[in-house]
Formats: structure tokens, C-alpha cells, sequence
């Protein structure tokens, strides 16, 4: 596995985590983060050492999640060309695209505070978590920007009003609050995340590996490429496909004879 300055993936059986890590700075991102949260999701997708991870959890070491860019790198940015700036925040829509097309499920898990860019990471999951305390923002407005590369994957949680209502204004909120307009799935007590999301992962472990990368697929594709009409094909090649492999014969097969399918441990 890759040595990383600004993050650590750790593997542990067949969940992996990957961990902000910049604690001094409440793990503020920066062009080296970015970069290595595409490279390491990149690995994810194609390493052999990560064929059997069948989770991903993204969470920040010491007091915060994320603190939203650093701003030293802001102060850099502010300075460089127009192309040089297209650049680095082409790497960082990419970088949120990486996470929302990983093929295997993502979690994120949020505590202390989630500003400003933070939310593309936690939006760009599959599933996201929060710890009541934590402290929410999208900010950009108050430094005269907008959200921009982050916007897809908060509004498609969160919708257009309530997209309009967080970044139009700015306002800080808590874990409840990003419950009730969906740009988390779960607000709850710091106690209680981690046995959430040991539960979860059970529940994906039940699932078929190649089924959930299929139907994240799946999903990609009506949500973002399908219209109505398109879909009729493309679903009905996809059932088809997917009976007919290996992992579905045995799923199928599992289901009839009452018994658990080989994925499952026994």
C-alpha cells in the first residue's frame, strides 16, 4: 500500500478507513490532500490487496472531521493564474467524482466540525453520519465564493431548497439539523456512531460484493445519464446480465435451498 502524508489508510479485515490526517489543523484540506484522496481511491478501485474491502469509512483524526480548506493553500490559490486555478479545482471535483463512483460502498463518519469543501466528502458518500456536537457550514458565501464543486453531491442529498437555504446563507448548524434536511442520513450521540456503523457494515456484508458495485452503478446511471425511456434497455440488459453470472446463480441458488450464499461467512 502507498505511503501518504496528509492521510493513512488503514485495513482491517474487509473494512477499510481512510483518515484525515492533519489533527494541528482540525485536518483542513489542501492540494496534497486531494491528490491523495484520488490516489487512494483510485487504489481502492483497483488494488488486489483491496479486492476483499467490502467498506470504506472516511473520518478525521483528533478534534474535527473537516475544517474546509487551509487557509495557507486559500492564500496561494488567491494569487495563482486563471488556468492554474481552473486546475486545482478541477482536482478537487474530482476528487469528490472519485468518492461518489467508488465501487464499493462509502461511509462518513463527521464529528467536531464539517465546513465549507468538508461537505463534498461526506456528501459524496453513500452514507453519512454525524455526531450531534458537530458543527455544520457551507461558508463559501461569507469569503464572497460560492460552493461550487461540492454543489452536485450536497444538492442531490439535500435538494434544491434546501441547498438554497444552506448556501445562501451560510449559518452554522448542528448534527440534528443536517438529519432533517438529509445531508446526513443519521444524527446521533458520539456513543453511539460507532455501533451504528458496525451495524451497517453487517448488513453489507449479507450483500453480494459484485451485486452492491452493480447497483451503485446502476443508480449512477438513472440518476445521472438515463432519461425514462433509456432506462427500459438498459435495466432489463442489466437483470439479465446479472442472473446469469456466477454471483447471481449462486445467490439465486442460496435462496431456493433456504441456505446462506458463499459470500456470507457461515
Amino acid at each position: 500500500m502507498n505511503i501518504y502524508k496528509t492521510i493513512e489508510l488503514e485495513l482491517n479485515n474487509d473494512v477499510g478507513t481512510i483518515w484525515l490526517n492533519r489533527p494541528e489543523i482540525h485536518n483542513a484540506f489542501n492540494e496534497v490532500m486531494i491528490s491523495e484522496l484520488i490516489e487512494v481511491f483510485d487504489e481502492i478501485s483497483s488494488s488486489k490487496e483491496t479486492e476483499t474491502v467490502r467498506a470504506i469509512i472516511i473520518r478525521g483524526r483528533g478534534k474535527s472531521f473537516c475544517a474546509g480548506a487551509d487557509l495557507n493553500w486559500m492564500r496561494n490559490v488567491a494569487k495563482y493564474s486563471y488556468e492554474d486555478n481552473y486546475k486545482e479545482s478541477l482536482n478537487l471535483s474530482i476528487c469528490f467524482h472519485k468518492i461518489y463512483t467508488c465501487p464499493k460502498p462509502t461511509i462518513a463518519m463527521v464529528h467536531g466540525a464539517a465546513i465549507g469543501g468538508a461537505n463534498g466528502l461526506l456528501a459524496a458518500c453513500d452514507f453519512a453520519f454525524a455526531d450531534d456536537n458537530t458543527t455544520f457550514s457551507l461558508s463559501e458565501v461569507k469569503i464572497g465564493i460560492v460552493p461550487a464543486c461540492i454543489s452536485p453531491y450536497v444538492n442531490k442529498r439535500v435538494s434544491e431548497y434546501g441547498s438554497k437555504e444552506l448556501m445562501l446563507t451560510g449559518k452554522r448548524f448542528k448534527g440534528p439539523e443536517a438529519e432533517y434536511h438529509k445531508l446526513v442520513n443519521k444524527s446521533m450521540s458520539a456513543d453511539k456512531m460507532e455501533e451504528h456503523v458496525d451495524e451497517l457494515i453487517s448488513l453489507l456484508r449479507t450483500s453480494g460484493p459484485k451485486a452492491i458495485d452493480h447497483c451503485k452503478n446502476l443508480l449512477y446511471e438513472i440518476n445521472n445519464n438515463l432519461n425514462l425511456d433509456e432506462a427500459i434497455g438498459y435495466t432489463a440488459k442489466m437483470i439479465a446480465d446479472i442472473r446469469a453470472s456466477e454471483e447471481g446463480q449462486e445467490g439465486m441458488s442460496a435462496f431456493l435451498e433456504k441456505r446462506k450464499p458463499n459470500w456470507v461467512k457461515q
